[in-house]
Parts: structure tokens; C-alpha cells; sequence
């Protein structure tokens, strides 16, 4: 019998979470590289050391396309050889031969023995569909549908983004989110409510970089730490140590206020699942951990109260203060979804990062982007808000605002009588302008262009931009809003999220805190105590 789960989907890596085709495709790239590497030795005198599994495949082969997997691993070893062309024969000395030999030795190997299936993810996928959760694979592989036929597995699978689709679409590899993006998007799901499960560290790097909701890593080797490190929210050694009951309660779960956390840990719940080290931190640790702070700031809600009219949201000459002096310590961006120049004249502090629309549009000191997509949208952003504002003149208090990149539909003082009217001209406009998608907000709809960027991407954007690690740096992201969910998921496990909200709620963030105030008051215990990062 079907029932409404809390999260829509849960997409699967293939070789070593579904199928045990990982050890095949391991002997394969082993027989291919010591062949090539015994070559190199007779040909040019070079040293012959083995590719070994936990030295070379792992951290250079494993969960990577064919390609980038050859690549990774000659540069780990400092050879170089022309990329070629995916045409290129097994033969040739080319990152595409390599990679062209490796399929024809795993395609040969394949016809040796059927592939064994995990039983246990077999089960929980049978569970999941029973309960009405989609279901996908995506799987750098180019030979997935072979093996899922093989194995006589296909039916399971509702969306299925391989090699072969990711060549057709042109998708980034791992540890790009790409296969699982859209794989979401191909089952109508969101992403922050969908569960990747993989067992290559950078498989969680790529769910951790595409805003997954639960990242689950599978640590069939003596591989915890590396998937934990790499971005996995929890770890366990088989999928028949996970329940769907334990998944539903993850993403029901609610920050805990952080000056209340500020020097205790709650305790975890112990078992079989390995939670990330990064859940069970204190607010003190997570913040004062030596590392030095990068800050990320929303600004309705975070830095200024939320008010009837949103030209009413001025920062406080305390608030304007304080921030000035934060950014005089460290690295300081506010993304926002108002347009940038009003952000900036807003908040009126030099030197900042500023991004707006959604982090569309970013100005830093250093440097400046704005979504080429986004660019190209505009004008069908223009369009739309001229005719909504023609379709809704006659209700008052309403509040359109265009921002260039995007339109916020403000309904805060509208009489409730009027909404649905104003809903239904706004789903009937999505409809009809397929480049463009609604999301809610607190008393607001945002028509936002459908491209693949949002705060969380921003987030990550910025943090290549200014050159900082997110190891080293210790990565902070504030707000108070749905829309700055998508930058808490992208932070999880490997820096700071903080909601703000007077009452305890649902999010992914690790810390709450109840007010504007005490933003401002957090902001002085990192100027009292934090490590600056300002030269």
C-alpha cells in the first residue's frame, strides 16, 4: 500500500551499491593500466610500480567516467599522453585508447559471469517503490543498461543517466552533481528531497555538490572516512542497515538553537549507520575551530526584520556597524534574491561580496559573474512581469517586483479573498513561459528562469572564486528563507548552516537562531573570539 513519504526519491549508483560489477571493473582497469605500464617499463626504461586498488583506483578511477579516470590516474603517475578521440582504437596510446581498452577488457570480462546483484538494495528499492518513492540509477558507466539487463534488474528503475546519457547531454562527471541532477529532474523530483546513495567518495561529492537532501554512502571497503570526508551525511556498510522509516525521520529533522548548543553535544543515535563527525559538533567547535571564517549572509530575515513592504527592510545603524567591522575581519558575502545594485545600496558597506538575484549576479572586489543563461532569460522575465502587472492592477496592496533576473510576487498585505486568483495567474504564467519556475517563500512567489543555479550554487561559486578550501576555511552560511535551503545542503557536512526562525522548524541547517538579534549577537562572538581571514 502507498504512502506519502517525507522525501520523493532515492537515486542509486550502479557498480558496488546495486550491482557487484565494481570488483570486474576494478580487475579490468588493472589488467589494462599494468599492461600499459609493463609497456612504458620496456619501452622507455621506466619503473614499473602496479596499479593497486586502494592507491590508484580508488581515489583516481573509481566512480569517474571511463576517461577521466584514465587521466586522473596517468597524472597522478606524471605521464602524459594526447586525450584522442572517443573513435580512437584499443590500440592507440591515447587517454580515449586507454579508456576504449579498459571497456573492451570489462565488456569481456562481463561475458564470463553474470553480474551479482546486492540483495539487501534490491529489497530496500522494492520497499521504497511499495511506498511510492521514485526511483532511479545513474551511473558513470556506458555499459549500465547492459549490466541492469543482465542482472535482470531494468523494471526497478524509473529514470536510468549513464555514460551513454551523459555523453548525449554533455553532463559533467563526478564530482559534478550532473547524473544525479538530472536524474531528479527526469522523476519530477526535487533534490533537496531526494537521497543519493553511492559508494565512491567522489559519488558523495557529487551529491553533496548537487544539494541532495540525505547523501548516503555505502562503504563496502574500509572506505568510511574518505566518503564522510568527501561529503556523505551518514555511512553505513550495507543498505539492509538503513530503513525507510530512519530516512523519513532525517528529513523531518530540525536545527537545534545554537546558543542553547553552544558548548554541549547531543547525543547520536549509535547502531549501525555512521552519522558524519560534523552533525554532532558544538556551536562553539563548528564555529571556533581555528579554521578562519567565510561568512555567507541572506538579507531579509538575517540582517534586517522582515516587514510589510520590502523597500521597508533597512539594516539598523547597529547592524550596519557591526557588519562593517565583521567584514573588516573576514570575508564577508551577502546573497540575496533582490537585484544586486539594491543590495548593495541597502546594505551601503564596501568591499563585500554581493549577490543577487539568487547569487545570478555576483560582484566581489576581486572579481564579478553574471548566469549567462540568466542574461538570456531576461527578456522573458520582462515580459512576464509587465503582463502580470496588467493582470492584477485592480488588487490592492499587492506588490510586484521585478528584479531583472527574476520576479517576486509579494502577498503579505493582500486580503486572503484575492490569493487564489493571484496564485492561479502565476501557475497559469509558469504554464505558459517554460524557461521559467516558481518557488515560495515567506509571503511571496518567486518566478525564477530554469536554469541549474541557485544560493547553494552561488555559495560554491564564490568559495572557487576567492580560491579558499573548504578543509581549510571554515564556511558559514545565515538565512532565514526556502529559497536559502539549497545553500544549507550545499554547506552540510563540510561547513556552518544557520537558520533563522523564532520557532523551531524543519531544514537543513545544523544551528538556529531566533532573531535578527541575535544574528547580530553572533556576529560579536566571532569578533571577540574567531581567527581573521583578512590580511
Amino acid at each position: 500500500m502507498k504512502r506519502n513519504c517525507s522525501f520523493q526519491a532515492v537515486i542509486f549508483d550502479l557498480d558496488g551499491v546495486i550491482t557487484k560489477t565494481a570488483v570486474i571493473h576494478a580487475q579490468a582497469w588493472k589488467l589494462v593500466f599494468d599492461e600499459y605500464l609493463r609497456r612504458r617499463e620496456k619501452r622507455d626504461g621506466e619503473v614499473f610500480r602496479p596499479f593497486t586498488h586502494k592507491a590508484d583506483y580508488l581515489p583516481y578511477v573509481d566512480g569517474k567516467p571511463r576517461y577521466e579516470g584514465v587521466r586522473s590516474f596517468l597524472q597522478s603517475r606524471k605521464i602524459k599522453i594526447p586525450f584522442g578521440s572517443p573513435e580512437d582504437k584499443p590500440a592507440q596510446e591515447t587517454i580515449c585508447g586507454i579508456g576504449n581498452k579498459k571497456n573492451q577488457m570489462f565488456r569481456y570480462l562481463l561475458t564470463k559471469k553474470k553480474p551479482q546483484v546486492f540483495s539487501s538494495t534490491i529489497q530496500l528499492i522494492r520497499a521504497l517503490k511499495k511506498s511510492g518513492v521514485r526511483i532511479g540509477v545513474a551511473s558513470s558507466s556506458a555499459n549500465c543498461q547492459q549490466i541492469l539487463q543482465s542482472a535482470g534488474i531494468e523494471n526497478l528503475f524509473q529514470t536510468r543517466v549513464d555514460g551513454v546519457v551523459s555523453s548525449e547531454l554533455a553532463l559533467k562527471g563526478k564530482p559534478e552533481g550532473d547524473i544525479f541532477v538530472t536524474a531528479a529532474h527526469n522523476l519530477g523530483a526535487r533534490v533537496g528531497s531526494c537521497v543519493v546513495a553511492e559508494d565512491a567518495s567522489s559519488g558523495v561529492a557529487a551529491g553533496r555538490n548537487g544539494e541532495f537532501g540525505l547523501v548516503l554512502g555505502v562503504a563496502r571497503g574500509d572506505n568510511q572516512g574518505e566518503l564522510l570526508e568527501n561529503g556523505a551525511d551518514v555511512v553505513v556498510r550495507d543498505l539492509g542497515e538503513i530503513t525507510i522509516a530512519w530516512m523519513e525521520e532525517w528529513f523531518q529533522r530540525k536545527p537545534k538553537p545554537l546558543f542553547g548548543n553552544w558548548d554541549k553535544i547531543e547525543k547520536t543515535k549509535g547502531g549501525k549507520i555512521m552519522l558524519n563527525p560534523h552533525y554532532s559538533r558544538t556551536a562553539e567547535a563548528a564555529l571556533l575551530s581555528g579554521k578562519r571564517p567565510v561568512v555567507f549572509l541572506d538579507y531579509d530575515g538575517t540582517l534586517a526584520p522582515i516587514v510589510q513592504r520590502p523597500q521597508l527592510a533597512v539594516l539598523s545603524e547597529d547592524m550596519r556597524t557591526v557588519l562593517k567591522t565583521l567584514a573588516q575581519k573576514y570575508t564577508v558575502a551577502i546573497i540575496s534574491g533582490r537585484a544586486r545594485a539594491e543590495l548593495q545600496r541597502l546594505v551601503g558597506i564596501k568591499g563585500l561580496i554581493y549577490a543577487g538575484s539568487h547569487g545570478m549576479d555576483i560582484a566581489g572586489p576581486e572579481f564579478s559573474m553574471v548566469h549567462p543563461k540568466a542574461e538570456e532569460l531576461a527578456p522573458v522575465i520582462r515580459q512576464i512581469n509587465t503582463q502580470l502587472r496588467e493582470d492584477l492592477k485592480d488588487i490592492p496592496q499587492i506588490l510586484i517586483e521585478e528584479k531583472k533576473f527574476s520576479i517576486s510576487v509579494h502577498y503579505r498585505l493582500v486580503a486572503e479573498k484575492h490569493l487564489l486568483r493571484i496564485k492561479q495567474k502565476v501557475d497559469d504564467i509558469i504554464q505558459r513561459h517554460n524557461p521559467v519556475y516558481l518557488m515560495g517563500g515567506k509571503k511571496v512567489w518567486e518566478i525564477l528562469p530554469r536554469i541549474d543555479w541557485d544560493k547553494g550554487r552561488a555559495v560554491r561559486w564564490i568559495v572557487q572564486a576567492l580560491k579558499v578550501s573548504w578543509k581549510e576555511s571554515s564556511i558559514v552560511y545565515i538565512g532565514d528563507d526556502t529559497t536559502d535551503e539549497d545553500a544549507f545542503r550545499m554547506v552540510c557536512t563540510r561547513g556552518t548552516a544557520i537558520l533563522v526562525s523564532y520557532k523551531a522548524k524543519q531544514s537543513a541547517a545544523d544551528f538556529r537562531l531566533s532573531s535578527v538579534a541575535e544574528v547580530k549577537e553572533l556576529f560579536a562572538v566571532l569578533l571577540r573570539k574567531g581567527k581573521s581571514n583578512v590580511k
